[in-house]
């Protein structure tokens, strides 16, 4: 059974592969783990012993077959807890994400699937993040964002990618959950900053680092 650090290590190699096969720098994973790079090396090395990544010396790391299943069953386990806490806990979404660090390695995959059953088997997390299913597909759909879409159409909020507290709560006071409606109505990059159209004639102006992190699909 894989520990705790070596799941979490699979798991960032996923993230920050956005779920592909690409290699991950040795800098993006240790930044990741906030670990120093040598840290990382060693860990990856060790890793690599057991089959469950391909590390190339000063170029990255990869995930193997055998490693990617365990790191989409944490992924898993993860984003259904945060569903869990938010939809029957009614925790907040801003604090779910370090909770949700801890049971994800605790869990056995008979309560993880009872709990997927129990939520109506979702397809993402309160953040719009994508939940891998249980024979391991991720939905990998690139969206726009809201710093890059067309001007002054109808758009609908699908995802939030920076899960920090302070962000999510900012999100939230915006009215720019997942599941809302809105426009763009007017985006200076001189500035940084982007204007927005909600319904009830709400205009909040976001930053153009804010809006980015922010992914919108088409609305009516």
């Amino acid at each position: 059974m894989a520990t705790s650090t070596v799941e979490n290590y699979l798991k960032h190699v996923l993230l920050l592969s956005e779920g592909g096969d690409d290699l991950v720098s040795m800098g993006a994973l240790a930044t990741a783990m906030e670990v120093v790079p040598g840290t990382a090396t060693t860990m990856v090395k060790a890793i690599a012993g057991e089959g469950l990544v391909e590390h190339q010396p000063r170029y990255g790391v990869k995930l193997t077959a055998k490693g990617r299943r365990l790191a989409l069953n944490v992924l898993r386990k993860h984003r259904l807890i945060e569903t869990f806490l938010v939809n029957v806990l009614k925790m907040d979404w801003s604090k779910v994400h370090e909770e949700a660090e801890q049971l994800e390695h605790a869990i056995s995959d008979e309560v993880l699937d009872r709990l997927d059953a129990l939520l109506g088997h979702p397809t993402t997390d309160p953040h719009g993040d994508p939940i891998p299913n249980r024979q391991g597909r991720l939905n990998s759909q690139v969206y726009a964002t809201l710093a890059t879409c067309a001007l002054d159409i109808p758009l609908r909020v699908v995802r939030v990618t920076e899960q920090s507290a302070e962000f999510l709560q900012f999100v939230e006071q915006n009215g720019l959950l997942p599941g809302a409606g809105i426009r763009v109505a007017d985006r200076n990059l001189t500035a940084g900053l982007v204007k927005l159209k909600k319904t009830g004639g709400r205009t909040p102006i976001v930053s153009v680092a804010a809006a980015g992190k922010i992914l919108v699909e088409p609305g009516k």
